[in-house]
């Protein structure tokens, strides 16, 4: 089985700073896209970033002077640094990959579980 798994969420105050991570593990072949999205109170999901398998990524607009996301493909994790926090950035961030495992030949979006981000004093 494959899965990918969310951590470092938390607590943080405005103005400060988070690292997300989110680790891909099992019989994994290959690595395409990874993405982050979130979803505040209420609220649609929504796009946060993306990042190819080459390392080319693409950030949401609202956030990108804030965000950054990258990859350690030796490790089959992706991060997503936070920076400047504000309440609004208060949400479930949920990372899903394109995978292909050693036993298919196509690949298949798996989505994490969520991990909780809250941005309060």
């Amino acid at each position: 089985q494959v899965h990918v798994v969310e951590s470092g969420g938390g607590l943080a105050q405005p103005g400060g700073s988070l690292r997300l991570s989110c680790a891909a593990s099992g019989t994994i072949s290959e690595i395409g896209f990874m993405f982050w999205y979130r979803q505040g109170p209420g609220q649609q999901r929504e796009f946060v970033a993306s990042i190819s398998s080459g390392g080319g990524s693409n950030v949401l607009d609202s956030v990108k002077d804030r965000f950054t996301i990258s990859r350690d493909s030796a490790k089959k994790t992706v991060y997503l640094q936070m920076n400047s926090l504000n309440p609004e950035d208060t949400a479930v961030y949920y990372c899903n990959a394109d995978i292909r495992t050693t036993t298919d030949t196509l690949f298949h979006t798996l989505w994490g579980q969520g991990i909780q981000v809250t941005v309060s004093s």
